[in-house]
């Protein structure tokens, strides 16, 4: 009789989340094996919910993983994904999304080679990113937009102030109604679409056709407001505009597409296919920008990469001020390997958060740089990390809800 081969792979022992940064919204995944000193790390940060995802990795997900083969990651995800039933929410995709890339990092590490190899190796020397340029007014924003053409940058996000910036007037100057909603600045739509042009014009007047222009609306405006916007910013030949509607209203990208050629990028709020599906496959966006950790990791983005590049659609993976190391890793792997890559948002760290995690991606001019170490190539220094917080921080006193703005009338604005 055969003896059966013994499994060689490391198994999972244990997974632990540690939440971090000074306001402790980062929550470091780390999946343990037994294997002597190896693990890995992911990311399951979530700036609004960052309890709950902790909750669903320990009291779902993590018992029914202990003892399983690290190795085997696909029927993993498909595990966690189909494991609570109801699925495709963004607190159980940013739980799957931890747990996924810290077990890409262990098969890394297990291989003794960088993740983006194990993918199908380099598409790219380097990654292209692009910064964000703002400033209160236009003489602030072209400042911040020649710091980083400086600094090597040849495309730049350009808005005036916060989203919506260009949008809001002060509310001792808006019409407001008796006993108004809004007590700060209220946004309006006319405002915006006059200002966002305007801005434009002088931009290119100032740098010529040598820079690269995106613009995030981030959903501020109605569908139609979104298509007007849209053929207004023809002439200015930008690199795409960002989140020009919400997912609720993803179905007026057909209207955008018919009537204007103004590149759409879109999908910072995704978490389920069925949103960036039938935008891709009709071919109404140009980039598709969902944040690796909050659609199940790499294994999940890694697909919606392939999705897109049958249909001609490019990534540029979304980062936010809030976002972590570990998860830009995990976009900068893919955008290596990744034959339809477009362009990724970049990041900024503390000194402090940066010596959390030895040989995190490195920028260099308008370039993004992967350790070349093996998984991820990023160490963590958890006693740091637990630090970091300090002494006064209670998770559970936490709330941090997303600021919403108003319209004149009281309505809220979709973010």
């Amino acid at each position: 009789m055969k003896k059966e081969r013994a499994s060689s792979m490391a198994k999972i022992t244990g997974i632990k989340c540690i939440r971090t940064r000074r306001n402790g919204t980062w929550t470091v995944v780390k999946v343990l094996t037994d294997q002597d000193g190896l693990c890995g790390i992911g990311s399951a940060n979530d700036l609004y919910n960052p309890e709950a995802v902790v909750q669903v990795i320990e009291q779902l997900l993590a018992p029914q993983l202990i003892g399983r083969d690290a190795g085997n990651v696909e029927d993993i995800w498909q595990t966690m994904q189909l494991s609570s039933y109801w699925r495709n929410g963004s607190v159980l995709q940013t739980a799957i999304g931890g747990i996924d890339v810290a077990l890409w990092d262990i098969k890394g590490k297990e291989a003794g080679l960088p993740v983006y190899q194990l993918l199908g190796g380099a598409c790219r020397a380097a990654v292209p990113c692009y910064g964000h340029a703002g400033g209160r007014d236009i003489a602030e924003l072209k400042e911040d937009v020649h710091r980083f053409k400086e600094e090597g940058y040849t495309v730049i996000r350009a808005q005036l102030g916060g989203y919506g910036g260009g949008g809001f007037i002060p509310a001792g100057e808006a019409n407001v109604p008796d006993g108004a909603w809004a007590k700060e600045a209220v946004f309006d739509e006319h405002a915006y679409l006059q200002a966002i042009p305007a801005m434009f014009e002088q931009l290119r007047t100032e740098f010529g056709g040598g820079v690269q222009f995106t613009h995030d609306v981030h959903e501020h405006v109605s569908p139609i407001g979104a298509v007007r916007l849209a053929k207004r910013l023809e002439p200015y030949d930008l690199f795409f505009l960002e989140d020009a509607l919400p997912p609720e209203h993803v179905g007026w990208y057909r209207q955008l597409r018919q009537q204007t050629a103004t590149p759409q990028a879109v999908g910072e709020l995704f978490t389920n296919p069925q949103e960036w599906t039938p935008l891709i496959t009709e071919r109404l966006i140009d980039f598709i920008r969902v944040r690796v950790s909050k659609v199940g990791g790499i294994s999940a983005a890694r697909k919606i990469a392939g999705l897109a590049e049958a249909f001609g659609v490019r990534t540029a993976w979304q980062e936010g001020g809030e976002n972590d190391p570990i998860n830009q890793a995990a976009a900068v792997h893919l955008d290596m390997a990744v034959w339809n890559f477009g362009i990724q948002e970049i990041n900024h760290f503390r000194p402090e958060e940066q010596e959390l995690f030895p040989g995190l991606v490195e920028r260099r001019g308008g370039y993004l740089y992967v350790s070349g170490k093996p998984g991820l190539g990023i160490e963590f220094d958890e006693e740091k990390a637990l630090l970091l917080p300090g002494e006064d921080w209670n998770k559970a006193s936490y709330h941090q809800p997303y600021k919403l703005d108003r319209k004149a009338d009281g309505t809220l604005v979709r973010p």
